[in-house]
């Protein structure tokens, strides 16, 4: 078992990983952290590819640790790509093995953290890290965990590190395409992220104008779709902008008496598919071509926005103040306009999903904004 933090005069050794899945501006995070257990006299360091640098430091130089040194940190850019990399998308309870098979390394990292005689993890991570590090706690991890989402799909908290970035750089793209669509007077269909959530394709749509927004909350009858855009497009106008999210859901309502929809959804259609499957299946039904396009990975990349850059060091320096209060177990969230500490338990096996009453939705629909629901 991890032992626990001793008191207020006592030498500290502090860790810090990063989930699986890249996000911009990871740098913030890890330098909030750092330099707010640096004025505590803490020794932080740095754990390579999540748990990765800890299991196997014949892999890496200085054994899969970085000293997050005051130099170091203070030469650290915030807008580069992550100096601890990011973890394998592999749950370290069950892990795949040439030889033996499924094993579960949880006792090992256990072992390996004690050895290194570091006392706390804080860990930067997104839903599925969550419930991993939830886990470890119960094994006996002391943990502090930062949400870290470019869909803003973890639950409890309201804005997780990484999406105000990733909605910046959506809104950007979706502009060039409504662009490219008014130019040459056709419709584009196009594929954000937001597999369990439509945050980014609500948020985005409601910025670039959009006449349809399609999200996994809201399934959705691509036949009232072509009926709205047959009614906006016109010789003035004859072009549309159609924002689906790639985990959008789609409804067929049937005409006999029991009035029972069945539902078909494209869960099961990779990625970076589905603004070509919604714009083949439109196509029949509207005049106007219709083009899809794929924002897809492209949203993760570029620099850090300020309100990141301000998230992230904020949620660092925020995981420090929890483990100096002597949280434990818990996940730093941001409740505007205060950072709060809630349980793992609270958030673990979660999505912050779009809800019907959001806000969001009131002010897309008052913009002439299609969100598929029955006309």
């Amino acid at each position: 078992m991890i032992k626990s933090l001793g008191h207020a005069g006592t030498h500290r050794r502090v860790a810090i990983n990063v989930g699986s899945g890249f996000v911009p501006g990871t740098n913030a995070v890890v330098m909030g952290a750092a330099i707010a257990g640096g004025k505590l006299g803490w020794e932080m360091l740095g754990i390579r590819d999540g748990f990765e640098g800890l299991l196997y430091p014949e892999r890496y130089p200085n054994a899969g640790l970085i000293t997050l040194s005051p130099e170091l940190i203070e030469n650290l850019d915030p807008a580069t790509g992550g100096i601890l990399g990011q973890a394998p998308r592999v749950d370290p309870f069950h892990t795949s093995s040439v030889d033996a098979g499924e094993i579960d390394l949880s006792d090992e990292i256990l072992k390996r953290l004690k050895e290194e005689d570091i006392d706390a993890l804080i860990s930067i991570v997104g839903g599925q890290g969550l419930g991993i590090l939830h886990k470890l706690h119960n094994k006996g991890l002391h943990t502090v965990c930062i949400p870290r989402s470019i869909e803003n799909d973890v639950a409890i908290t309201a804005v997780s590190f990484g999406f105000n970035s990733t909605l910046s750089i959506t809104i950007e793209m979706l502009n060039k395409a409504y662009q490219a669509a008014k130019s040459a007077s056709k419709i584009a269909v196009v594929e954000v992220p937001g597999e369990q959530s439509g945050w980014i394709a609500l948020q985005a749509g409601i910025a670039v104008r959009a006449d349809a927004v399609l999200i996994p909350e809201i399934p959705c009858d691509l036949k009232n779709v072509a009926s709205r855009l047959k009614d906006k497009i016109s010789i003035r106008r004859p072009y549309g902008l159609i924002v689906v999210a790639e985990g959008a859901k789609f409804v067929d309502y049937p005409t006999d008496q029991d009035d029972k929809s069945v539902e078909n959804s494209l869960e099961t259609i990779a990625a970076g598919q589905v603004a070509g499957t919604v714009a083949a299946k439109l196509q029949p039904m509207i005049a106007t071509e219709i083009y899809p396009l794929v924002i897809g990975s492209w949203a993760r990349g570029g620099n850090p926005t300020a309100t990141d850059h301000q998230l992230g060091m904020a949620y660092g320096a925020g995981a420090v103040q929890a483990l100096k209060a002597g949280q434990n177990g818990v996940m730093v969230a941001f409740m505007p306009p205060d950072i709060r500490f809630v349980p793992l338990a609270d958030a673990v096996n979660k999505v912050r999903t779009v809800p019907a009453d959001s806000e969001f939705m009131r002010i897309a629909q008052s913009l002439g904004i299609y969100l598929g629901n029955r006309l």
